[in-house]
C-alpha cells in the first residue's frame, strides 16, 4: 500500500542529525535501519530531505528510472566549489550524457589494460621503499601510489618541476578534502559561501593555476595526438557540434578524475590490506593463486573488499516530480537515496554480512543492485572499472 508521506526517521533537530552524521554515518544507517525498516528519512545540512533506500528492488527503481526526473549531479551541488560546473558528477540530462560521451573512450576496456606495466612499476617502485619488519601506516602509502598513477595516467606528467610542484599541491588539497576540520567548514558554509572563504579560495586558485599550466603545455605539444594519456585523449575529443573542450571544461574533468578517483581506490586498497592482515588464511590462498597466474580469487578479494568496506556509503538522486519508492508517494525536492552501506550488509543477499568471505563471489558475480560500490545506471562512476583494475 503507497503511503503518501515521508516515512519515519529521527526526530532530532536537523543540526543534531548532521553532528552525527559527519562522526558516524554508517552507524547512524545502521541503527536507523533497525528502528525504522528499510526505508527511512534524514534530514542534513545543506542536503534538504533524504528518504534513504536499502531495499535492492528499491535501488533498482532509482538506478532504471528516468534521468530527467531523477537528477544526480543537482544532488552532488555540495561538490560545485571544488569541482566547477564542468564535472560530470554536477551535470543532468543531455549535458551529462554529452559530457559522459566524451569521456568514455578514456576508460575503454583496452585503454585501461596499456596501463597495467604504468600501475605495477609505481606500486613496485613504492613497495621497495617500505621497510622490513617495521609497522607502517598504509593509507597514506596507498595515497601515494594513487596520486602517482593519476599524475602519470591522467595528467600525462613523467618527471620534472611540474610533476613534483603538482604533486605537492594536490596532496595538499586532498588532505584538506579528508580533514573532518574542513570538511566541517564546507558543510557549515555550503556551496554558495565556502567560495568566499579566503583559506577555501587561496587553496583552489594554487591547484587552479598549476593545471591551466598543465593544460596550456599539453596544447602546445604537437604530439600530443601519440600521447596515451588521458588529458592528451579529452584535448584530442570533440563536442557533438565539433567544438574542443575549453580549458575551464578540461580542468573540472581532471579535478573531478583526481577527486573521484584518488581517495577512494587509496582508501579501498588500505581497506584490502587491512582486512588480509586480519585473515592470514586469506592472504595465503591470494599469494598461492596469485604465483599459479590465477587471478580469479583476487577478483573476489577486491569484490568483497569493496562489499564490506565501500568508501562511499550512498548515492543521491533529487526529484524532479512525485515519485514513489519504498511504498511512499514522495514530493518533488525530496532526495532518494540508495544506501550502498546498508545494501551490502543484506543477511538475504550476503549471508553472515559482516564477515571477510572472498569466496561468496567465485560462486556467483556481483549482483547489479546489490553490488553497487560504484552506484549504478547512466550515472555508474565512469572509472569504476579502471578502480577496480588499479586495486587489481
Amino acid at each position: 500500500m503507497t503511503q503518501t508521506a515521508l516515512p519515519p526517521g529521527p526526530r532530532m533537530p536537523r543540526a543534531l542529525q548532521t553532528a552525527i552524521w559527519f562522526r558516524r554515518a554508517q552507524w547512524m544507517m545502521a541503527e536507523c535501519r533497525k528502528r525504522f525498516g528499510e526505508t527511512f528519512r534524514l534530514t542534513i545540512a545543506h542536503e534538504g530531505t533524504w528518504v534513504m533506500l536499502s531495499n535492492p528492488e528499491d535501488v533498482r527503481a532509482v538506478f532504471t528510472g528516468d534521468p530527467r526526473l531523477l537528477h544526480a549531479g543537482e544532488a552532488n551541488r555540495i561538490l560545485l566549489p571544488i569541482l566547477g560546473e564542468h564535472s560530470l558528477l554536477l551535470l543532468d540530462g543531455r549535458e551529462h550524457m554529452a559530457q559522459r560521451k566524451l569521456m568514455l573512450p578514456s576508460f575503454h576496456g583496452a585503454r585501461m589494460q596499456s596501463y597495467r606495466g604504468l600501475m605495477a612499476t609505481i606500486a613496485s617502485a613504492e613497495i621497495e621503499r617500505w621497510p622490513s619488519g617495521t609497522p607502517i601506516r598504509v593509507r597514506p602509502r596507498m595515497q601515494a601510489v594513487t596520486l602517482e598513477i593519476i599524475l602519470r595516467a591522467v595528467f600525462g606528467l613523467t618527471e620534472g618541476d611540474r610533476l613534483t610542484r603538482l604533486r605537492i599541491e594536490l596532496r595538499r588539497v586532498l588532505d584538506h578534502l579528508t580533514d573532518p576540520r574542513w570538511v566541517a567548514v564546507l558543510i557549515a558554509l555550503g556551496p554558495e559561501r565556502i567560495p568566499r572563504f579566503p583559506p577555501f579560495a587561496r587553496e583552489i586558485a594554487r591547484i587552479d593555476r598549476l593545471i591551466y599550466d598543465v593544460i596550456a603545455t599539453r596544447r602546445a605539444d604537437r604530439g600530443t595526438e601519440q600521447r596515451d594519456d588521458i588529458l592528451s585523449m579529452l584535448l584530442s575529443a570533440a563536442h557533438e557540434d565539433g567544438s574542443a573542450m575549453g580549458d575551464r571544461e578540461l580542468r573540472d574533468e581532471l579535478l573531478t578524475l583526481l577527486v573521484a578517483g584518488h581517495e577512494t581506490t587509496a582508501t579501498a586498497l588500505a581497506w584490502a590490506v587491512e582486512r588480509l592482515a586480519r585473515h592470514p588464511d586469506k592472504l595465503r590462498r591470494l599469494a598461492s593463486e596469485l604465483r599459479a597466474g590465477q587471478d580469479e580469487y583476487l577478483k573476489a578479494v577486491v569484490c568483497e573488499t569493496l562489499r564490506l568496506r565501500p568508501v562511499i556509503s550512498l548515492v543521491n538522486r533529487t526529484l524532479k516530480a512525485p515519485m514513489e519508492f519504498g511504498g511512499y508517494e514522495l514530493p518533488a525536492g525530496v532526495k532518494v537515496v540508495p544506501s550502498i552501506y546498508l545494501v551490502h550488509r543484506r543477511p538475504d543477499v550476503y549471508p553472515e554480512p559482516e564477515r571477510f568471505l572472498p569466496e561468496r563471489f567465485l560462486s556467483r558475480p556481483p549482483g547489479t543492485y546489490t553490488w553497487i560500490p560504484f552506484g549504478g545506471g547512466v550515472r555508474r562512476c565512469l572509472g569504476g572499472a579502471f578502480a577496480q583494475f588499479e586495486m587489481e
